[in-house]
């Protein structure tokens, strides 16, 4: 069954006219016109089912009954604001907070990511008094001003005049940064440069509002920070007057499959001041969520200011927010996300052991990464492989997507209910692209192995992490090797 209303062209077409050219598309040299969805399979208009691997957002799966029920059965019966009193939003924050540590307690009910992240900033701002923002290279926050601001992912791409109150610490990545895994204590380490950061904030006479980080960082090309480097950083951060952000839009619940919440992975000696989440939280749905301490909560509700809301906590979107808590426990897709993902990160380890073009395999649950580089001593990125990878599994109907500064990292963050045989069949195709792409660099996995060996006795250079971003590939139909040609092709 199909539902498509304009023949694809005529879309484009209409794409082009109507919407901003800025807004981009997945795979624009050959769009997929998407009709319908269902799991974590997505069909076009054609009737072909693709492989969906990118969609953190359809967190239960798309269209997942139990869900569109609810919000159905809800908007039948009434949708209003909260400013009248309903039970859907006094349950629902109920049983949100039930997930989190008791301190956590305060709900504020908003409507997307970004605007959970820049309510986290205005809650900082008054609760502190200070105004200076500590954010992560690479990181990615949200998109209105406030959120471009304290997101280096986006303002790096602009000619734009930097924030004199946003500092930027070094990404906590222990393969490509600055202190990597052979460190006897990266979280330390790490920690002590936002320690240092501070110290120069406090010389030029600024004063930390806030630390925020992704628990995971996900544009950023899937960074799994060390254990013990939130403890230490919001350890530093609060003594200097400020508050701990935690930002859970693209890793929370239970997707890193030992945790409902990814920040819970450092230990349960850490709890942020804030937690802010959206994505999964609605399956789709547009909404999210600010949650603080009844301290933070009571610094804003003094500024006199009050706080509304229009669309925010609903009666329609506590109803769906709650049917997704409902589906996660009902079918245990925290503890599948667990299995599996342990499971997919098996194989892709393995394709390391055997592909000299992978250089890391790191993750949790359902958020993993593959790093691809031509080099494992100097780390050289990888980028048009990976660009090359992605189009290739495209048109075996599976859809991934690539990241990071380089965007070379493969990313692997499917709706929850994805199976073993799903992890089989994309490793599968990952398998055989690869060896096709190794074939024609004429790469072999010898040389990679000894670079390896070689790495591990000596440090690596402070220079070999370049931050410039390499164009992707355009695969060549005519071509029967497939053997990667240079040009720009967007990323997905």
């Amino acid at each position: 069954m199909s539902s498509e209303i304009l023949v694809k062209q005529k879309t484009i077409d209409l794409r082009k006219k109507h919407i901003g050219p800025s807004c981009k598309i997945f795979f624009s040299h050959d769009p997929i016109k998407i009709v319908r969805a269902k799991g974590q399979y997505m069909y076009d208009e054609k009737g072909l089912r693709y492989l969906d691997c990118i969609n953190n957002v359809a967190h239960v799966g798309h269209c997942h009954p139990d869900v569109v029920k609810a919000g159905a059965q809800q908007m039948e019966l009434l949708n209003t604001n909260s400013r009248f009193l309903h039970d859907n939003l006094v349950l629902y924050a109920q049983r949100l907070q039930a997930t989190l540590p008791h301190k956590l307690s305060v709900c504020y009910f908003v409507n997307s990511g970004s605007e959970a992240n820049d309510l986290a900033l205005r809650l900082a701002w008054q609760y502190t008094g200070h105004k200076d923002i500590i954010t992560l290279e690479n990181a990615y926050h949200g998109h209105v001003s406030s959120l471009i601001d304290i997101s280096p992912y986006k303002f790096h791409q602009s000619d734009a005049e930097h924030n004199q109150s946003v500092h930027v610490a070094p990404s906590p990545d222990v393969y490509r940064g600055k202190y990597r895994a052979d460190h006897p204590d990266p979280a330390s380490a790490y920690a002590d440069e936002v320690k240092d950061m501070i110290h120069g904030v406090h010389g030029k006479g600024g004063k930390i509002a806030a630390f925020i980080a992704e628990s995971l960082q996900s544009c950023g090309g899937q960074v799994i920070p060390p254990v013990g480097y939130f403890q230490q950083v919001a350890q530093h951060v609060r003594k200097a007057g400020g508050i701990f952000i935690a930002d859970e839009v693209q890793v929370g619940f239970g997707r890193v499959g030992t945790h409902f919440w990814a920040f819970q992975l450092q230990g349960e000696d850490f709890v942020p001041d804030i937690v802010t989440m959206g994505k999964p939280i609605g399956n789709g749905h547009p909404m999210s969520c600010v949650v603080t301490t009844k301290e933070v909560a009571e610094a804003f509700f003094s500024s006199g200011t009050q706080y509304f809301n229009t669309f925010g906590g609903n009666p329609v979107s506590c109803a769906i927010g709650m049917a997704v808590l409902d589906v996660i426990v009902k079918e245990d897709l925290q503890g599948n996300a667990l299995r599996v993902g342990r499971y997919l990160t098996d194989l892709l380890e393995k394709q390391k052991e055997k592909h000299p073009l992978v250089g890391d395999i790191r993750g949790r649950g359902l958020f993993a990464g593959m790093e691809l580089v031509k080099d494992r001593l100097k780390l050289t990125p990888a980028t048009a492989e990976a660009q090359e990878v992605i189009y290739r599994l495209k048109e075996q109907h599976i859809l991934l997507s690539a990241d990071g500064p380089h965007r070379n990292v493969l990313k692997f963050k499917p709706p929850m209910c994805f199976t073993t045989e799903d992890a089989d069949l994309v490793v599968e195709k990952i398998d055989h692209i690869l060896t096709e792409l190794e074939q024609a660099l004429g790469l072999k996995m010898h040389n990679a192995l000894g670079v390896e060996n070689e790495s591990s006795k000596r440090k690596l250079p402070t220079d070999e992490n370049g931050h410039q971003c390499h164009s992707g590939l355009a695969h060549d139909t005519g071509s029967s090797r497939g053997f990667p040609q240079q040009t720009k092709r967007l990323r997905t």
